[in-house]
């Protein structure tokens, strides 16, 4: 089997995830009848602020994709709430997959996606943002929670 490492597809293999946790929960652990309009409503946000942040970058010219270099630090728009706005968004994403397929066990894998976003991506690009802006990039991240 082939495995793609890309931040998208962790996302899609956690949302297959809580998907087939949905097949295999005891009826009696759910959200409750609104559950999918909820995790609309999250996955929504989580694509909005995906979406703010690419445009962010975009305008300043610079990789959206991960693993690439960067040609400017960017610190406005969404990156003035967080260092991380499109890896926030894909765990919007799967906490809103588990409130649609109505899986609360599937938040569980919030923070495991997390884990791994932070092991594969997040460490990798701060070290090149580091490398490549120094000072400005420290004062922004001293400034700036990863999260929110």
């Amino acid at each position: 089997m082939y495995w793609i490492d890309f931040p998208p597809a962790w996302t899609a293999y956690g949302a297959l995830a809580a998907w087939g946790l949905s097949r295999i929960e005891p009826g009696w652990l759910g959200f409750g009848p609104y559950h999918a309009a909820l995790g609309g409503a999250v996955i929504a946000l989580g694509l909005g602020l995906m979406l703010w942040a690419s445009v962010t970058m975009l305008r300043r010219k610079t990789e959206v994709l991960p693993g690439r270099e960067a040609a400017a630090l960017v610190t406005e728009g969404p990156f003035r709430l967080s260092r991380n706005p499109i890896y926030l968004g894909d765990l919007l994403l799967l906490a809103g997959a588990a409130l649609v397929f109505d899986a609360p066990l599937a938040l569980g894998l919030v923070p495991l996606l997390a884990a791994i976003l932070r092991a594969r991506f997040i460490r990798p690009e701060e070290a090149m943002l580091r490398a490549r802006f120094g000072a400005a990039f420290e004062g922004w991240a001293g400034r700036t929670r990863r999260w929110f």
